[in-house]
């Protein structure tokens, strides 16, 4: 099952009202074996919505955006690309429910993107599966504070990328970096995560019942 890591930048925080204005992913086969990379910068239907606190994180502006497909385009476009890789000789649509879904607080983004297909009028077309950076960390620097190992204070991007010694190319965002950074960590958790060794005595097992 291949996996779709993406990130998005957007007019605003608010999914349904707020916009994506670019969006970059990686797609990767079932073995983290990168296949390619997408970029897109996206022009909105309500310019009017871009908020000035988003342009501050991604740096983007109208301007930038004005020979920018609409966002119907850019999801043919983008379907287009993964199919390439994961759609077979007839590159049938339907191969992309196979495609794993893949982020840094991931949920945010896919609400982003669900919209924009809603947008556009087309199915989504993904698989159900998720995969979060975000639940991962949390999870894997638990394990790493129990064996007495530093961890960052924060869960961002940023912070879990800085933890492996990966950063930014610069203080902005961009879609296609962030989707790579976010890759990267993912790739380090799961590979040092089938490094944990327990024994079945070894597990604990709870009660639901509180005392």
């Amino acid at each position: 099952m291949p996996y779709l890591v993406f990130d998005v930048e957007t007019t605003g925080l608010e999914p349904g009202y707020h916009e994506i204005i670019q969006l970059g992913a990686v797609l990767y086969t079932d073995k983290w074996e990168r296949l390619s990379t997408y970029l897109s910068n996206v022009y909105p239907q309500f310019p009017d919505r871009f908020s000035i606190p988003a342009a501050q994180v991604h740096g983007l502006t109208l301007a930038d955006l004005e020979e920018a497909p609409m966002v119907y385009d850019m999801i043919e476009d983008l379907e287009d690309w993964m199919l390439e890789h994961v759609g077979g000789p007839k590159r049938e649509r339907t191969a992309l429910r196979t495609v794993s879904i893949c982020g840094q607080n991931v949920t945010t983004d896919v609400n982003f993107l669900r919209f924009a297909y809603r947008e556009a009028k087309m199915e989504w077309p993904y698989s159900t599966r998720v995969l979060d950076l975000f639940v991962l960390s949390n999870f894997y620097f638990r394990i790493l504070r129990a064996n007495q190992i530093a961890t960052p204070k924060s869960l961002s991007l940023g912070a879990v990328a800085e933890h492996f010694g990966l950063q930014r190319a610069s203080d902005t965002h961009d879609a296609l970096e962030d989707a790579i950074l976010t890759a990267k960590c993912v790739r380090i958790i799961l590979y040092n995560g089938s490094k944990f060794k327990i024994k079945a005595d070894e597990l604990e097992h709870f009660d639901d019942e509180e005392e």
